[in-house]
């Protein structure tokens, strides 16, 4: 096993790093307060190969790996989680849904033009009544001659308001089961298809989150993605490589965290010290930084096995599971460092607060982790 970043990786990491410092770090709050989605910064970040960082070249992208995008979902949450999480959702789900299932038309329609950020993707899959138990869909395709009709809605919709492409899925047979629902390419514009409630959320408010709805929307076949039936099968697939980005994510905000209460610690002074050299608040710096490694070396072990070809269920929902709640825990303890300026919006771990609880949420929730991952282990039981 080698853990040094190459050289390559150690040069990606700084020059996002600079870009974030540059482009995202001096609007953070304002983008928060107002709900800005940073549509701008998101066609510079297009422009500079991060949103199609995992394709080929020939598709568009930049040709690097799961390590290498990790990179960019952690250094992008560093700054901001709500500029990770767009990537995230544009990059993971909706492109390589595509990437993974769609015809070569089809990647040569949408993904050339994704990877480069020209185009922004969503991924549509939980429903109101659809939550944990995804399988339970009632969005409805039906056949109509050559063309499909689509019927339903969706929620929790990651850039669904400013997506030029979506991805969704919908029944097209209910006896099925999960082998009776199918995915398909929605373009913006589409008679039938639009974006519906803008939420107001808690945390990465920058982050357009929303309905989709289908209304009699008519597809033709060639918007079928993968084989009839398989797309929820699909899906699963392509949230083992989700999951890996919202780890990043986690890591990403609990970098930021921390960051910010160890500058903060050895500035602040109580009792005629830095309260850095108090051992409580040491203890707790430990425990951070501590965390921040194990869950980054968690999930750099599943995107190394993404990077290989390998199946990573059970690691990607490890990598998903720890650094969420490690996490959520770390935004806790700054804030908790800072004392009452942890509660004032002047001081960056508030949002760090707000905005990392999602990651126990969003792409299956910690209890749907851990039973993915129990699966997994009495799958390999003798």
């Amino acid at each position: 096993m080698d853990f040094d970043y190459t050289a390559d990786q150690k040069h990606l990491r700084r020059e996002v790093r600079e870009f974030a410092a540059a482009e995202i770090a001096p609007h953070v709050m304002e983008w928060d307060e107002a709900q800005t989605f940073p549509l701008e910064v998101v066609k510079k970040l297009g422009r500079l190969g991060y949103m199609g960082s995992i394709f080929p070249e020939e598709y568009g992208g930049a040709g690097l790996g799961y390590v290498d995008y990790s990179i960019i979902v952690e250094e992008l949450s560093r700054v901001d989680g709500s500029v990770g999480i767009i990537v995230a959702a544009h990059t993971s789900l909706c492109s390589n849904h595509i990437y993974k299932a769609g015809s070569e038309e089809q990647k040569r329609k949408y993904l050339t033009k994704l990877a480069t950020g020209e185009w922004i993707g969503c991924w549509s899959l939980t429903e109101p009544e659809a939550g944990s138990d995804a399988a339970g869909t009632r969005s409805t395709a039906v056949r109509d001659g050559d063309d499909w009709i689509v019927n339903g809605s969706k929620t929790f919709t990651t850039n669904a308001h400013y997506a030029d492409v979506c991805v969704g899925m919908a029944v097209t047979d209910r006896k099925a089961a999960q082998h009776g629902i199918s995915a398909f390419i929605f373009e913006k514009g589409t008679p039938g298809f639009r974006a519906g409630k803008k939420e107001n959320k808690l945390g990465l408010r920058a982050s357009a989150t929303g309905e989709v709805i289908f209304s009699n929307c008519r597809l033709p076949e060639s918007q079928l993605l993968g084989k009839e039936g398989e797309g929820f099968v699909d899906s699963l697939r392509i949230l083992d490589g989700g999951r890996v980005s919202i780890a990043a994510l986690a890591i990403g905000m609990a970098q930021g965290a921390y960051d910010a209460a160890l500058n903060y610690a050895k500035l602040r002074k109580q009792f005629g010290r830095p309260i850095s050299e108090f051992q409580a608040i040491q203890h707790k710096l430990v425990d951070m930084a501590t965390n921040i490694d194990a869950a980054r070396l968690l999930n750099y072990r599943a995107a190394t096995m993404l990077d290989a070809g390998k199946r990573v269920t059970r690691e990607s929902a490890m990598a998903k599971l720890f650094a969420s709640e490690a996490a959520v825990a770390i935004a806790n303890e700054a804030v908790q460092i800072h004392g009452g300026y942890g509660f004032i919006k002047d001081y960056p771990v508030e949002k760090f607060y707000r905005d990392v609880k999602l990651c126990t949420i969003g792409e299956g929730t910690s209890e749907i982790q851990r039973l993915v991952i129990a699966r997994q282990l009495l799958k390999d039981l003798p």
